[in-house]
């Protein structure tokens, strides 16, 4: 069905089930209760861990298959967020061109990175991406300041043209919508001590989403993507049969370069503010992270990893000493002060220890990241079939 085989497509399935109740599923705890500081179901959360899910697929489609290490993909992700928040201001506040040109700007820009960065391969093409997204940094933070905003960003404006959209009435400010859906816009339904939001811009970029997850699927199961796999295989191999790798490379350069743009689009149209920091060195690694820890060249696995790290980032980063005070404070005070001076070098400043923690982890004793942490459970559980219940008694090795 959709071209995908039913084990890809029952994927995409559970996919869509989690976008669509994931106001319920992130919200387990009522509010005011003590483990309410887990709930993850406010919108600028969720729409992060869908926005940065694409983001990490896109990377994942160059890294995963090719195994090409770019740490320069912020400079993608800051393009088309600069591309979305002039097209906002010079045309139009509704989302839609805002998000096609950050797409298709991001993936000319990555067109001339990887044109010239993938004529190295290895440690040389990394740090030949790594130099590009500094000097795009840079570039943005200085140089281009009338275009990026510099220090201060770039924000749509009462006095900008926006030739497309009508005059504001006297006081109102200009906001990201959808033919007039508000991406602000958000609906609370109160069950109990529970509270549950519903954001338009959650579920337009849910929506995004699941496409290009969807895409992906096409891309890892195509002729395309097992050529992929074949570069990262052995690429010389591959050239010995008289093939040439370096479009398929391209390609599939361009093609990540164009999800990180389409992350840096969604990332303005929730929040139309623009800095130079998206296009910091620290994003590029964060994407690395993201993808390593959920599963490299796995489907499923970088939007896990995506949503493991900005929970941590912004709910692990929030846990602060008396929040822990009131944890424990049932204990006696020498055992409290004790746990107390134990956890809080991990959690709020320190949560980037936990997730070094964590990460190493992963590496060292789960090399498939979480996917194949899910798949050794799955198979704890999975019950075996004793071999009297054949109606010829005979058994079959394992594969």
């Amino acid at each position: 069905m959709m071209g995908l085989t039913k084990k890809d497509f029952t994927l995409l399935i559970i996919v869509a089930i989690l976008c669509v109740f994931a106001p319920f599923i992130l919200n387990p705890f009522p509010e005011g209760s003590a483990m309410a500081q887990f709930n993850a179901g406010y919108p600028d959360l969720m729409q992060r861990l869908v926005i940065f899910g694409i983001f990490a697929i896109g990377f994942n489609i160059l890294f995963g298959l090719t195994g090409y290490l770019s740490f320069g993909h912020a400079a993608f992700l800051g393009v088309g967020s600069y591309a979305a928040i002039w097209m906002m201001k010079l045309l139009t506040m509704n989302v839609i061109p805002a998000i096609i040109i950050s797409v298709l700007v991001a993936g000319l820009f990555s067109l001339l990175v990887g044109w010239i960065s993938l004529r190295r391969s290895g440690i040389y093409f990394s740090i030949l991406t790594l130099a590009f997204a500094q000097m795009s940094y840079s570039l943005a933070y200085s140089v281009l300041t009338p275009i990026t905003g510099g220090e201060t960003g770039l924000q749509p404006k009462v006095n900008d043209p926006r030739i497309l959209d009508g005059v504001l009435a006297a006081g109102e400010t200009p906001r990201a919508n959808l033919f007039g859906l508000q991406m602000n816009q958000s609906y609370e339904m109160a069950v109990g001590n529970w509270v549950f939001t519903f954001n338009a811009g959650y579920y337009l970029a849910a929506i995004v989403m699941l496409i290009a997850f969807y895409i992906s699927i096409r891309i890892f199961r195509s002729p395309f993507g097992m050529m992929l796999r074949a570069v990262k295989s052995n690429q010389q191999r591959l050239n010995y049969t008289g093939l040439n790798a370096k479009p398929y490379t391209l390609a599939a350069f361009v093609i990540s370069g164009m999800y990180a743009g389409l992350a840096g689009g969604l990332l303005v149209a929730m929040d139309t503010q623009v800095g130079a920091e998206r296009m910091f060195w620290t994003a590029s690694g964060e994407v690395v992270l993201m993808t390593i820890l959920g599963g490299a060249g796995t489907l499923i696995g970088p939007v896990l990893g995506a949503g493991f790290i900005k929970y941590m980032e912004n709910i692990v980063s929030k846990i602060n000493k008396s929040i822990l005070e009131q944890w424990f404070a049932f204990m006696p005070d020498g055992i409290e002060d004790l746990l107390i001076t134990l956890v809080y070098p991990f959690i709020g400043k320190g949560w980037h220890l936990t997730l070094g923690i964590l990460f190493m982890l992963v590496v060292i004793f789960l090399p498939g990241g979480l996917v194949e942490g899910g798949q050794r459970i799955g198979r704890l559980f999975k019950r075996k079939k004793p071999a009297d219940d054949k109606p010829d008694g005979k058994t079959t090795p394992a594969e």
